[in-house]
């Protein structure tokens, strides 16, 4: 413009409105999950669950394990037409992160979506997961001796914590007030290989900040951006690893109410069994009596 003019500043603003936003997000996470979901959850082979196995025994120094299991409630806003299916026991409206995480912090398998008012157990015993698990579909290594023992043969089982029931294929810690020293002993050494999981919702939440407030979205796409960080979680994971500040907080997830079924006869005996096995000259850690 010409001296003396005065300056004319142009701004040009661009409104996109929810649904086109909507509609970009739904495809970027689409073609993200797509592309990784092979890479990031390959299959599940037997030479892959042992070498989860041997993971835990290196890194926890808990056997036969093949995994640690957990859910929290993810945030959402209430779904069209949902009642109180969605509504959870902390009262807000939720989605499950149903994981399974190795000794790397990294998800073997998720389940996302379920109602916000059911319990883990009750979730997870509806995956095809666990219908696979009891069809013995998903090549688990058959039972071997606790290490350092010549027998009896152990199954290999995943680890929860108390919003989980007891079977045979996943162990808990003994629940009460009063309980023995080898009693203890157990929790602490489950408890040390089930942080494994607590750990990965750590870095998930702290990584990706949209957990930390209601996902502002319908409900097939919240789901999809939960799988889609979880997909990244586990990407990221295998190249940058993580800082273990990232891991002392878990910032939007919440825990699932505790399980208070009985356990069957068997699932006792597996676990006293292994209980016995971490106080026994072979199984014990020197430093497991400072944390009981």
């Amino acid at each position: 413009m010409g001296s003396g003019c005065d300056q004319i500043d142009l701004h040009l603003t661009y409104r996109i409105g929810h649904t086109t936003i909507g509609k970009i997000l739904r495809k970027v996470c689409s073609a993200i999950w797509e592309v990784l979901r092979e890479e990031c959850f390959p299959e599940l082979t037997t030479a892959r669950w042992k070498k989860i196995s041997e993971d835990f025994q290196k890194y926890s120094q808990y056997p036969n394990c093949l995994g640690a299991i957990d859910g929290k409630h993810v945030r959402i806003r209430k779904p069209k037409m949902s009642g109180s299916l969605f509504y959870n026991y902390k009262n807000f409206f939720s989605i499950v992160l149903l994981a399974i995480v190795d000794a790397n912090y990294k998800f073997i398998y998720i389940d996302v979506g379920a109602f916000g008012k059911e319990s883990d157990s009750s979730i997870f015993e509806r995956t095809p997961f666990y219908k696979k698990l009891k069809n013995n579909e998903l090549n688990i290594p058959r039972s071997q001796p606790l290490p350092g023992t010549v027998g009896p043969n152990m199954p290999y089982t995943f680890i929860g914590d108390e919003a989980f029931s007891l079977s045979p294929d996943i162990m808990r810690p003994f629940s009460g007030k009063v309980l023995s020293d080898t009693k203890r002993i157990f929790n602490y050494r489950l408890s040390r290989a089930r942080r494994n999981v607590e750990c990965a919702f750590g870095i998930l939440s702290n990584k990706w900040k949209m957990f930390n407030k209601p996902i502002n979205g319908n409900l097939d796409l919240s789901i999809l951006l939960v799988k889609t960080c979880c997909a990244l979680h586990n990407f990221v994971r295998t190249r940058d690893g993580f800082n273990v500040e990232d891991v002392m907080t878990i910032d939007g997830l919440i825990e699932i109410e505790r399980d208070l079924s009985r356990p069957p006869n068997q699932s006792i005996q597996i676990r006293n069994k292994l209980a016995d096995y971490f106080v026994s000259d072979v199984g014990s850690v020197p430093w497991q009596t400072n944390y009981i």
